[in-house]
């Protein structure tokens, strides 16, 4: 296995203890602060006014994940629903990021589907646009119906997220292509087995390149959500060489990394966003975080040691 791959296998491992999370939530919210906006909707709105200033656009994105109860499906849709209008205030590129699992997947399809389609009623009412996230890889096939389904029911403000990580993906991005997909290109962040997903960072980058290339020579809109320089590059690059359209492209980061580049993007005139997660129940997002660097996994361990 690549040894980036490795290291972040181990972290995600340590990060499902208990204990672990018990007291990187109780110390490490300080250093937790720079990938999370904060808690509140009002936070997350202050985050994405000061990114404005720097010409990068906000993805809005309530943390949570995997429900138990019809009643939490409810809450989250509730609370979704009042941010995109919280939201509608600003005079901004509105955007909005949803896991399914937040409201029912994997606890009853029928119900999510009605919990998503509230979502995008009252987003397409304040023109706003809604990507599903993609999640761990036994989500997928029931991810990608929800995706279909809801477009063939007329909902034009949505996207999905793929991830190159997979081993399926370049077959699922195929059976979308007849739907003129939005899709978002990530390498993906979950801990899967070497019999579904790519074990070495190579390939998974190769992977990568290969998926924006397919939707974009298709005609269809392409976030290409990286902080890799080198497939930035490359990408760009590739997409003056076969004349894509500058509106068809763009980029997308993750709050609070690399910063600078996504500055300089947004200078250079492309098109930028930032993923802005906010709420309380930022800890899974945040172990993904720190799996993806040693550099962050010992700054956490700093904040541990300080109490």
């Amino acid at each position: 296995m690549d040894t980036t791959l490795l290291y972040r296998s181990a972290v995600l491992n340590v990060a499902n203890h208990r204990t672990v999370q018990h007291l990187v939530t109780r110390r490490a919210w300080r250093f937790a602060r720079r990938f999370v906006a904060g808690t509140t909707i009002d936070e997350a709105l202050t985050a994405i006014d000061a990114l404005e200033k720097d010409g990068i656009h906000g993805i809005l994105d309530l943390l949570g994940e995997m429900v138990t109860s019809q009643q939490e499906v409810l809450e989250f849709s509730q609370l979704i629903g009042q941010h995109v209008t919280s939201f509608a205030s600003r005079p901004y590129p509105r955007y909005l990021s949803i896991k399914l699992t937040q409201i029912g997947l994997g606890l009853d399809f029928d119900l999510m589907i009605e919990s998503a389609k509230t979502i995008l009623s009252t987003a397409r009412e304040h023109d706003t646009f809604v990507r599903i996230d993609m999640e761990d890889s036994p989500r997928v096939d029931d991810t990608l119906r929800a995706f279909r389904l809801l477009r063939e029911q007329g909902f034009d403000n949505l996207g999905l997220v793929l991830q190159s990580s997979l081993r399926r993906t370049e077959s699922d991005l195929r059976s979308l292509l007849d739907l003129k997909p939005n899709l978002r290109i990530v390498k993906g962040a979950y801990k899967e087995p070497p019999t579904v997903a790519y074990q070495d960072k190579s390939t998974v980058d190769a992977a990568f390149v290969s998926l924006v290339k397919t939707n974009l020579a298709e005609g269809n809109h392409t976030a290409i959500a990286t902080h890799d320089e080198r497939i930035i590059n490359q990408l760009q690059s590739w997409n003056a060489e076969q004349g894509i359209p500058s509106e068809r492209v763009e980029y997308q980061m993750l709050y609070g990394i690399r910063r600078d580049l996504q500055r300089r993007l947004a200078a250079e005139g492309h098109f930028v966003r930032a993923y802005v997660p906010f709420g309380t129940q930022w800890y899974p997002y945040f172990s993904r975080r720190i799996a993806e660097r040693p550099e962050n996994a010992w700054f956490v361990a700093k904040a541990l040691i300080a109490g």
